[in-house]
């Protein structure tokens, strides 16, 4: 897997080559852009990470990206770098999906913090986004009168309910349950309901 890359998106040079330095001597991987139209041309053959931008650009602005990548249903964690007067541009952002902001001029510490923050969030993102895929495939396996017992299960029904529910026996029922746990990889009911709240919330009242 390719290491997580912070994308630096800025239109003045100097900050670009400054963060650029910053990023890279903290062993960060980064790759800078001049503007957001130019990261967005990029985005599709880019690996993972985090997005850091200035609020304010010609052409798109951080929170017009921030937009554009919920549009393209793009999950990468941004940053926004603000100075003192677009504080609530940048809060919209965060509205937006923006995970942080941070605001000019800010210390090394808080920037390089922010980052790693990012990043760590990407991680998670890219452990929930595999784990989602491995549950929606396991829920395919289920047969559908084990579909059926097990949106009765994760809604807190008892065996005795279900089988009255479905017509079947409450041994019928017990049968669905243990193929459930196992084609599901579950150890406990509460696992099982995680999994489905994972990929399906709509169906657990």
């Amino acid at each position: 897997m390719k290491k997580p890359v912070v994308y630096l998106i800025d239109d003045d040079e100097a900050v670009r080559h400054a963060l650029n330095f910053l990023l890279t001597s903290a062993g960060f991987p980064v790759k800078s852009f001049e503007s957001a139209n130019a990261f967005l041309q990029e985005l599709p053959a880019l690996p993972r990470g985090c997005v850091v931008t200035d609020i304010r650009m010609p052409g798109l602005s951080g929170l017009d990206l921030q937009r554009e990548l919920n549009s393209r249903r793009v999950k990468l964690p941004v940053i926004v770098m603000t100075g003192h007067g677009d504080v609530a541009l940048a809060v919209r952002a965060m509205k937006e999906g923006a995970m942080d902001f941070i605001e000019k001029p800010f210390t090394e510490d808080t920037f390089l913090t922010a980052v790693q923050e990012a990043l760590d969030r990407d991680a998670e993102d890219c452990v929930r986004t595999e784990d989602e895929a491995i549950t929606r495939t396991r829920l395919v396996s289920l047969t559908p009168r084990e579909t059926q017992v097990l949106d009765r299960l994760v809604n807190g029904l008892p065996n005795k309910t279900i089988a009255y529910d479905l017509k079947i026996s409450a041994r019928t029922v017990e049968v669905h349950r243990a193929n459930i746990m196992s084609k599901m990889g579950a150890s406990s009911l509460p696992d099982l309901v995680r999994m489905v709240l994972l990929t399906r919330p709509s169906s657990v009242s």
